[in-house]
């Protein structure tokens, strides 16, 4: 009897041990992995092209009367009085292209507001035929040979431009709406007319404008680094360069070589002053990748 109630026990307890194996074990908790969010913050550079437009409010005509002590016009061996009118309409515009560089804060990763600083720098090809002029002298005279012909207001083209602007806007994620302003410059050759030098005609002044900005996602095909690190963009800007107000200056030399200006002997303006203030205005549409540092 003792034997026959041992063996049950033991029976009993390799029974409800196999039945302990076979039930599911518990299993350990998923490791949470947070899905990280995009954030503005951060260096990033790039480069950009677009076209400019002008955007001067100033293209009237300047209209210069010479006399014959000017020896400017010349019918045969007589020298003659005459008119030399200057075209200002055509403007800054043309292809523009370079570079930029800046840095962003945006106070709340994911959407939020965001403030930054740009530098660029731009090759513009501007106002190559801003000199533009006709000639009539009386009597049918000619210009005399060798005489040299410049405009009084001392237009020409813009070889390059720069900005240094902060940025304020607000990012919807990936993307962020900005407004911009800030210092701008430029200079551009032959500004310095009637010595027959051409020379650079450094300008400083302002730009304001704005734009969109997307940070493109890793799967892009588009996001060559395969990063969240690539962003493209289109901004406008309109770009004003304070030229200051001109001295009188040479619109001739002559066949003598000697320089004539507006306020010489002989020589009245007769409509636009030479002395005038032309500040160098022109509205910029551009597009541009850049590259931010870090990725999120």
């Amino acid at each position: 009897m003792k034997r026959l109630v041992t063996s049950l026990a033991m029976f009993t307890a390799l029974t409800a041990a196999a039945t302990a194996a076979d039930l599911p074990r518990r299993a350990p908790p998923p490791v949470f992995t947070p899905v990280p969010v995009f954030t503005w913050t951060g260096f990033y550079a790039g480069f950009n092209a677009g076209y400019g437009f002008d955007a001067s409010s100033n293209s009237a005509t300047t209209v210069v009367g010479v006399s014959p002590a000017n020896r400017i016009f010349a019918t045969g061996n007589a020298l003659q009085t005459g008119v030399l009118a200057f075209s200002n309409t055509s403007g800054n515009e043309g292809f523009v292209g370079g570079g930029q560089i800046g840095y962003n804060y945006q106070f709340t990763p994911g959407s939020g507001v965001v403030v930054g600083i740009e530098a660029d720098a731009q090759y513009a090809d501007f106002g190559r035929q801003r000199n533009r002029f006709s000639a009539i002298g009386a009597n049918g005279s000619a210009i005399v040979p060798g005489t040299l012909i410049f405009n009084p207001n001392g237009l020409s083209g813009l070889d390059y431009f720069g900005t240094v602007r902060g940025r304020l806007g607000y990012a919807f994620d990936r993307t962020l709406f900005y407004a911009t302003g800030g210092f701008a410059y430029g200079a551009g050759g032959g500004r310095q007319f009637g010595s027959g030098v051409s020379s650079d005609d450094f300008q400083t002044g302002y730009a304001v404008g704005g734009g969109i900005e997307y940070a493109l996602p890793t799967d892009s095909f588009l996001n060559f680094f395969r990063s969240s690190a690539v962003t493209v963009k289109v901004e406008g800007l309109y770009v004003n360069l304070d030229r200051n107000r001109n001295a009188a200056g040479a619109f001739a030399t002559n066949n003598l070589g000697q320089l004539v200006t507006t306020t010489s002997p002989g020589v009245t303006v007769v409509a636009g002053p030479a002395n005038n203030r032309r500040d160098t205005e022109f509205a910029v549409i551009r597009a541009g990748v850049n590259y931010k540092f870090g990725t999120y």
